[in-house]
């Protein structure tokens, strides 16, 4: 082959590298701007949640419930931390990863969630960080959140109960009786997919237009039973972390309710939250708001106290992670040099 055909021939790959790296950049922009136009939007323009955010600032430089504030605040990298120990435990079944990587790739899952429709961005996120078999890897990403959805769901089903035998099925036993039958039906329900996954991935093939996500959820059984307790576990752990932060902002923005009680609207609260598509991380808001201030008014608590914590959580929790998160979407290398075979 002539030499001026093989030089293009090997600047082609070149110039598609550039190009492709062009558009990684282009990528990362475009998530950058979304990001911070999000969180401007959030944060700045909505009245309610700046109200919120001045409201918490105040009273945590004023002294007025800064210890709660300050505590919840410190539970954050906590939060996120357990959430990274969880995908930990599932991402080194499939390769040898470290704990860094996976708190890096949960912090650029939860930035790439954050502007995209029912968070299928943290997905992505995640798979990035491993090197290799990463349809297996939606799997894995899926199976974690199914764990943290079985916990809500359990946690959450068992507070609507309360609120629907203590306020709306009073003098009516045989319904009462029936609703406690069908929550422990449910919690069967959403326990066995987990625990028996070849029914589940047998029953989204026999559904034809399931099948083409077969392929992703076939890696579900190849987890012991081992793990799949050690990542439970880890998914009541972080629910656990987020319903205590949501109680110290409450008693921080003068909310009294009872333990029990307050524990069953906050359990209710994210179980109603999670049951709504969202189009994007802000559709949370608004949809766990409502929630909150319906089932705590049910228990005397005022409107404002609750809506003010309830902002106040989605700001610590989602917000602010999102926002350190772009630092490392930033620092992304998701095509690799091919200098050696070029050379070659």
């Amino acid at each position: 082959m002539p030499d001026h055909l093989l030089q293009n021939y090997a600047q082609k790959p070149e110039r598609a590298t550039h190009r492709r790296r062009w558009l990684v950049v282009g990528g990362k922009l475009v998530v950058t701007l979304l990001t911070l136009g999000l969180l401007w939007h959030s944060v700045f323009q909505d009245a309610d949640t700046a109200a919120a955010w001045r409201g918490l600032l105040a009273r945590t430089l004023s002294g007025e419930g800064r210890g709660p504030v300050l505590l919840a605040l410190a539970l954050v990298p906590v939060n996120w931390g357990v959430e990274a120990w969880k995908w930990w435990r599932l991402a080194r079944h499939l390769e040898p990863v470290s704990f860094a990587r996976s708190f890096r790739a949960v912090l650029v899952g939860l930035t790439l969630g954050f502007v995209t429709p029912n968070r299928v961005g943290d997905y992505a996120g995640r798979i990035i960080e491993l090197k290799s078999r990463r349809l297996d890897a939606l799997g894995a990403v899926f199976l974690g959140r199914y764990c943290q959805l079985v916990v809500t769901v359990l946690a959450g089903t068992m507070g609507l109960l309360y609120f629907l035998l203590r306020f709306y099925l009073r003098g009516y036993p045989a319904t009462a009786l029936g609703l406690v039958v069908a929550t422990l039906l449910i919690h069967a329900g959403v326990l066995l997919p987990l625990y028996r996954s070849r029914i589940l991935v047998a029953a989204v093939t026999a559904v034809r237009p399931l099948r083409r996500f077969r392929r992703f959820l076939t890696i579900m059984p190849t987890y012991p039973a081992r793990a799949l307790h050690a990542v439970l576990l880890l998914s009541g752990l972080r629910y656990a972390v987020f319903c205590t932060q949501f109680g110290l902002l409450l008693w921080a923005y003068g909310s009294r309710a009872s333990v029990g009680p307050g524990a069953a609207a906050i359990a209710s609260t994210f179980l109603l939250k999670s049951l709504v598509p969202s189009l994007n991380a802000l559709a949370d808001v608004g949809v766990r708001e409502l929630s909150a201030t319906h089932l705590f008014g049910l228990l005397g608590e005022p409107v404002l106290p609750v809506l003010s914590a309830s902002l106040s959580l989605w700001v610590l929790n989602i917000a602010l992670p999102s926002a350190t998160g772009l630092a490392f979407v930033l620092r992304l290398r998701v095509f690799r040099k091919r200098t050696k075979r070029l050379a070659s």
